[in-house]
């Protein structure tokens, strides 16, 4: 059994879901969002709530559940809540600037890094070594704070880089005389 898949994803007020032609649709005050539903798992949208059922005891339908319940949870908290990913730059001369829908950055490379930011996400950069990625899917956020971390990984000796805020980078010992 399923410890997550169990729970039925509360609707908040002013939320709106339909499932319709094997889509499901969420209308909350930040946007809409809509997801493919798998055939391995069931969903009832009743009494306020949505809950996730495993068509059978197959395993294949058992390992979908949590995840399937997980997606539809997140529908919901982002068109009410939101997301948002905070990287932090540092290094000499290593810089992010917002434009409009471009994001450049001075990573120490011969040319600047120009990023454009895809539709639906809102890009911040509150001072020059700080980038705040907001919007209401989830998985968009996270895909483009990863883009825009790979361009410069912190590296473990000085710890240079792009990081996640809160994110721990083990240090080594430099080289010894």
């Amino acid at each position: 059994m399923s410890r997550i898949g169990k729970k039925p994803v509360a609707i908040p007020g002013g939320v709106e879901a339909k499932i319709a032609d094997g889509v499901l649709s969420v209308k909350g005050p930040k946007g809409t969002l809509t997801m493919g539903l798998t055939d391995q798992v069931t969903y009832e949208v009743q009494d306020g709530q949505i809950a996730v059922e495993p068509v059978n005891d197959s395993k294949k339908s058992r390992s979908f559940w949590g995840m399937q319940r997980t997606l539809v949870s997140n529908l919901i908290d982002g068109v009410t809540e939101g997301y948002s990913k905070t990287l932090e730059i540092k290094g000499v001369g290593y810089r992010a600037q917002s434009q409009g829908s471009k994001l450049k950055l001075q990573l120490g490379f011969s040319h600047d890094v120009d990023l454009d930011v895809p539709e639906g996400l809102d890009v911040k950069t509150p001072d020059q070594t700080t980038i705040i990625i907001s919007g209401i899917d989830k998985q968009a956020v996270g895909q483009f704070a990863a883009e825009i971390r790979r361009w410069r990984k912190p590296e473990p000796y000085k710890g240079k880089g792009i990081k996640y805020q809160g994110e721990y980078i083990f240090r080594k010992e430099g080289k010894k005389k």
